[in-house]
């Protein structure tokens, strides 16, 4: 995957995460950008130790691990935040 595929897999991941877990976020376009980025390589790291896939581009299962790990990350960022 291309640069371009990586902002737009973290928009999609980033957002997809902010609305299954609504709360108050600091932060805007950025941040849910970077933490659907960087959620999606954590995804992808632990879907691959678990034997439950990884993060290859645009399909369900790369979105469901990429969203898992952008959920794990927005949850770890909260705590600290707060």
């Amino acid at each position: 995957m291309g640069i371009l595929s990586w902002i737009l897999l973290g928009l999609v991941v980033g957002a997809l995460a902010k609305w299954i877990m609504p709360g108050k976020d600091p932060g805007g376009l950025i941040v849910t950008i970077l933490i659907g980025i960087a959620g999606a390589a954590v995804g992808g790291y632990l879907g691959s130790m678990l034997g439950l896939g990884t993060v290859t581009g645009f399909n369900l299962g790369s979105l469901a691990v990429a969203t898992g790990g952008a959920l794990l990350l927005l949850f770890a960022y909260r705590k600290l935040k707060s």
